[in-house]
This record gives structure tokens, sequence and C-alpha cells, in this order.
């Protein structure tokens, strides 16, 4: 067996580099760039005004000074701005030449076509030209596009941008006992979930997942599968992985070539996990024990994926502190279930009683997995320990 650092290492090194394609900034939400957009222009254009009030001279306060025009947004005022005037001005307008302030209307006070200033304050309150990009700026986040990102690309006047390719992602699970959600299980069998959770996760990590027909305990239905999913760049099988009489896909990925980079790695829970490559094409052999898949899914496909957008592939772990005291730790680096509780500085964690792998009940009901490294001391309540957020 391995570590898990060992596998997260094998495994990413199957990312191949992202293929970039150009799509509208309109729909890049959640998109990775792959080269930076340029803008096309400088924001704000000219100097603006950042709220309703009068624009003037500094050294022109408190007055009185003669009004002697109006500037809206889309519309300046094109006059002159002798001394002793000043303009009355709504925010976003331009400020003319000449004028170094805006004055909120509140502190003015208006005597048909002359005011008065008190209590200015210190503030201009006027966005300088430039003052938010200027034309020229490159913006490339190292994530995925937000929401904002895609407002900013869109001010710099950038209507299209070049990002990378979704993962196309293959999920198969087979077994003869399976049948899909909604079918009325016959004796023996059980409601296939590990798939349909498998391909969230793809989608979460920017991919685009496709669900595979359930595969039969045979060498014929398993290559069938195989080769429906031709095109894709990551195909995820779930259960087969370890050894044994009816666990045949790792004996059919090898005859359809595959180069492994390992099997098998020392954590809980998780243990059987595969990976390698058939062609151009990565693989990973996930357990089939529902939570086992998830877990595997969340540490190492989400990783892969993100990997194969360009995007950093951290590991996410952070700090808690412990909610209950705990056992010394075995052999295998362990990933509890558990749930935060807010706390001061630090979160604090608190691992559910019972952390039987087959439990989806309990792993819906957490929002972290305390980590705790092989032959980890018994660990006492109050102590730091590292989780992962899921």
């Amino acid at each position: 067996m391995i570590s898990v650092d060992e596998a997260r290492s094998l495994v990413l090194a199957l990312a191949q580099p992202p293929e970039s394609e150009e799509i509208a900034v309109a729909e890049a939400l959640g998109r990775a760039m792959v080269a930076p957009a340029v803008a096309r222009l400088t924001q704000p254009p000219f100097d603006a005004s950042a709220m309703d009030g009068y624009a003037l001279r500094s050294s022109d306060l408190p007055g009185p000074v003669e009004v002697i025009g109006t500037a809206a947004a889309g519309e300046p005022f094109a006059g002159e701005t002798p001394p002793g005037s000043a303009i009355r001005i709504f925010t976003g307008a331009e400020v003319p030449p000449g004028y170094d302030r805006v004055v909120m209307q509140e502190h003015v006070t208006r005597e048909g076509g002359r005011i008065t200033v008190e209590g200015a304050s210190a503030n201009l309150n006027i966005r300088l030209r430039g003052n938010d990009f200027t034309e020229g700026t490159a913006f490339r986040p190292d994530r995925a596009l937000r929401a904002s990102d895609l407002g900013l690309i869109a001010a710099m006047n950038v209507a299209r941008v070049s990002v990378a390719r979704r993962p196309r992602v293959a999920v198969l699970a087979g077994g003869d006992e399976l049948v899909r959600p909604g079918q009325q299980p016959g004796a023996g069998q059980i409601v296939s979930s590990n798939d349909i959770a498998i391909a969230a996760l793809a989608r979460e990590a920017g991919a685009e997942p496709f669900i595979l027909p359930l595969a039969r305990d045979t060498e014929d239905s398993l290559r069938a599968r195989f080769a429906e999913a031709e095109g894709a760049d990551l195909i995820v099988t779930i259960g087969g992985a370890s050894v044994g009489d009816h666990d045949l896909i790792a004996r059919v990925a090898e005859g359809l070539g595959m180069e492994r980079s390992f099997y098998k790695l020392a954590m809980r829970p998780g243990k059987p996990l595969m990976a390698g490559r058939i062609g151009e094409t990565a693989m990973l052999g996930l357990p089939g024990n529902p939570v086992s898949a998830i877990v595997c899914a969340k540490l190492f496909m989400q990783p892969l994926i993100r990997a194969m957008q360009g995007l950093p592939t951290g590991d996410g772990v952070a700090q808690a502190v412990l909610d209950r005291d705990l056992p010394p730790e075995g052999d295998r680096q362990h990933y509890l279930r558990a749930r935060l509780i807010p706390g001061e500085s630090l979160p604090r964690i608190a691992p559910f009683e019972d952390q039987d792998s087959a439990r989806l009940w309990v792993l819906a009901e957490a929002d972290a997995l305390l980590v705790r490294p092989a032959h980890d001391p018994a660990r006492k309540a109050g102590e730091q320990v590292s989780f992962i957020a899921l």
C-alpha cells in the first residue's frame, strides 16, 4: 500500500494539459481561464462623480458660487468652468476639468442660482479616471470564474474569453445486484446510488460527467461499457477494483491496455483505489462502498479534474479544535465524518460516533472530514486537528 500523498501525486500526474475553447463571457461562470482577458478601455474613462451633489473648486469653499449648468451620466457639461462657479452633478457623470471636488447635496444651501456649502467632508467624492482598471490591464484569476469576475471582464469590454474545455468524465457502476433509482429491487438487489453521487462531484469540480448504463458481472458487459466511454478524458469506475472472483473491472481494464499507476493505499475509508491510464484517457477505480467511493472522489477525482482545467489542486486542509477525545489511530490515514461547530477563532469539530463506511446518512449529515494520520496518538478535546470541508 502507498500513502495518500503518494497516491495523490500519481493521480495528478494523469492530467493532460488543458485544451482551450473560446466562449461568450456570459457563459463563463465556473470556467477556468487559459489566457487573460485584456481590458479594451479604461474604467472609469473620465473623472466621475461618486454621488449626487455639486462639482466645484475646493478653493471656492464655502462659497457662495454660481451654478452654471448640469451634468448627468451620459450627458456631460460642455461649457467653461471659471473660478467661482459650480455645476449640479449626478452620480456617474463626468466631472469637468477645473473642478476637483463634488459636495454632497445635503451640505449645500441653494438660493436662486447660487450655493453655499456647510460641513463639507474631506472626501472629494470623485472616482478618478482609471481607478478601477486601465486599457491593456490583464485579468486571469487562478481559480474558477465567479459572477463578479464576469462582471469585471464584461466591463473591460471583452465579449469572449478563452477557457479550458470541461473534462468529459464517464462514470461507470457495475454489478448484477444494482438497479436504477425508481426501480423496485429484486431479491438480493440494491439501488445504484454511487454513480449519481460521483457524477455530481465531477460536475462540482467543473467536469461534464455522463453516467454509463449499469454493467453486469461479465467481461463482455464491461467491455461494452468501456467502449461507450470512448472520447472521455477520465473514466471513473465504481466497485470491482479489489481482488476476487466477481471483481472484473481491473481485469477488463488491463485487457484494454491500462497502465496502472497504483492499486491500494493506506487510507480508510477507501483502501481499494486504482488509478492509471488507458491510452490518452485517465482512469480511476473507486471502491464500491458508498462512503469510500465518495471520500476517494473528493480526495482524488476532484483534484484531478481541476488539474485537467489548469486550476490549483490544493488539499483544502484547514484547522479546527477537537470537540471530544479520540483513541489512537491505526496504520492507515483515517477520514472521519464530522460536524463543524462555530468557534471564536477556529471552528470546533465533532466527529460522529458511528463511522460505518456503508452509512450514507451519516455522510449526508457531515460537513467535514476530520483527517487523522496513520499512527496518530490519542487526542484530547481542545487539541487542534486538520479537516477537509465537504
